[in-house]
């Protein structure tokens, strides 16, 4: 049991990972997804370059006419920010996995159909990822945290001097 909590454990702080750098790089323009010129603190739109250029398939035009509205790239990042916060402190877990299936949902819906598989991509994937951490108890994801991953102590139960 005690290696499944820390494989649940790993999972978690990894999508927390995910969800945290593809924010900071949006905020920050830190060179991978985002350059620095096209950063949300300079004054550009996060969610323009993928919904005006990334976007194909049926529903191209629907994502297509979201491209630079300010509420979808304040949704965008605060779902971001948030999915990765309550992955990180093992807080309100079961929200954030909710929001952030549901992004990894429009951003499947938005590349209809997958390049490299006739259905199967990432975002499907981390939906699944995310749900698997959801349906984890509370009590379990609790046990999960950093505390007890690696050092073996849990703090929860010494006894106050």
């Amino acid at each position: 049991m005690k290696k499944q909590k820390i494989v649940y454990g790993l999972l978690r702080y990894a999508m927390s990972f995910i969800f945290l750098w593809a924010f900071f790089d949006k905020v920050f323009g830190l060179g991978f997804a985002t350059i620095a010129e096209k950063a949300w603190i300079q004054g550009n739109s996060p969610t323009f370059g993928f919904l005006s250029f990334a976007v194909k398939g049926p529903l191209a035009d629907i994502f297509h006419s979201l491209a630079g509205l300010v509420i979808v790239d304040w949704l965008f990042m605060l779902g971001l920010l948030f999915t990765g916060l309550t992955l990180l402190f093992n807080k309100f877990v079961k929200w954030g996995c909710l929001a952030g299936s549901l992004m990894m949902l429009l951003m499947y819906l938005a590349l209809l159909f997958p390049a490299n598989n006739p259905i199967i991509d990432e975002h499907l994937v981390y939906i699944l990822v995310l749900i698997l951490l959801a349906f984890q108890s509370d009590s379990e994801l609790r046990n999960s945290s950093s505390t007890q991953l690696f050092s073996g102590t849990d703090f929860s139960k010494l006894e106050k001097s």
